[in-house]
């Protein structure tokens, strides 16, 4: 029975150096071609003002290209869609974002699941989000003023978004809720071009995402009324909170995060997250995120997914709450 029983273990033994082997030597062969990022918005939005320069360090890091695809539609579902059928093979990564934990709550009918299509590898920036204007359209001082202008004039102004069901949209609407206010909606095909017409005049307010404001604050194409967080956002200490600016309850981060299509190999996956973590902390990339409004988090794997599985529950009660609905 000795015998038998050391035999047994021995066989256990050599299957899992079987099993295992080819994936550990496929985590050390990966990766032996480009890297895709599908980055579901337009060129120049939030997402790309973190997963561009990711991308350039990857690729630095990695010694192979990592190249970012732009699939913009549908509030970033669009994207998501076409990363949850890539191959699983370590060569498409996905760009989430909060967009992706409130789409479930907007989008009934999508073909796919965050958490369940997906790999959470690491989030990789958490900027909140920030109310800004078009300074010659609102001519406020301070959020005080600027709810008491809605307030007086309910429907006369709009306010632009990443797209239906993205946080800037639910953003909008959970504002609209706590003030009391009316301000329409009016959704694009990402933060890029949102922003190019509240720049230009064409919409008055945006609920963005600090990242991609974060340029034409600094060079006062539009002016920042107030960050959606509990404290002030790096790079930004003369923005107030909405707290301090006296809308209590207003917190709204909108994170990035990068994913892979269910079934990718897990060696790949912690290869991976360690080269995300040794990026975004270098202190050349420290600036990049200070200066986009963000710190550097320490998220991943399991804590990220527990993370992911919470804003998905907050943002579908706020939905319920608010009313929003796609426009």
């Amino acid at each position: 029975m000795i015998m038998q029983s050391t035999l047994l273990g021995f066989f256990r033994k050599a299957l899992l150096v079987v099993c295992f082997a080819p994936l550990a030597a496929m985590a050390q062969e990966w990766p032996n071609k480009p890297i895709t990022f599908v980055v579901p918005f337009p060129a120049g939005g939030g997402t790309d003002a973190f997963a561009r320069p990711l991308a350039a360090q990857l690729t630095k890091q990695l010694g192979k290209q990592i190249i970012i695809d732009n699939r913009g539609g549908a509030g970033g579902t669009l994207g998501a869609s076409i990363a949850a059928k890539a191959a699983p093979d370590g060569y498409t990564f996905f760009v989430g974002a909060a967009h992706h934990a409130i789409a479930p709550a907007m989008y009934p009918n999508l073909d796919y699941d965050i958490e369940k299509s997906f790999i959470p590898v690491a989030m990789i920036a958490n900027p909140p989000q920030v109310i800004v204007v078009n300074p010659k359209n609102v001519q406020v001082k301070d959020l005080k003023e600027f709810i008491e202008l809605l307030k007086k004039n309910p429907g006369k102004f709009n306010y632009a978004s990443a797209g239906n069901g993205s946080s800037h949209h639910l953003a909008g609407e959970q504002f609209k809720m706590l003030t009391k206010t009316f301000v329409t909606h009016i959704p694009y095909r990402g933060a890029g071009p949102a922003m190019q017409d509240l720049i230009a005049g064409q919409v008055d307010i945006e609920f963005d995402g600090l990242g991609s404001s974060a340029a034409q604050i600094k060079n006062g194409s539009i002016v920042a009324l107030a960050v959606a967080s509990q404290k002030r956002a790096p790079g930004f200490p003369n923005v107030p909170t909405a707290a301090e600016a006296g809308l209590v309850g207003y917190e709204v981060s909108t994170w990035y995060g990068l994913f892979a299509p269910k079934g990718t190999p897990q060696p790949i996956i912690d290869k991976m997250t360690a080269e995300v973590q040794k990026a975004i902390n270098l202190p050349e990339m420290k600036t990049i995120w200070t200066n986009n409004g963000s710190d550097t988090p320490n998220l991943s794997g399991d804590a990220f997914a527990k993370f992911i599985n919470a804003d998905i529950k907050r943002w579908a009660a706020v939905a319920k709450a608010s009313g929003a609905k796609l426009d």
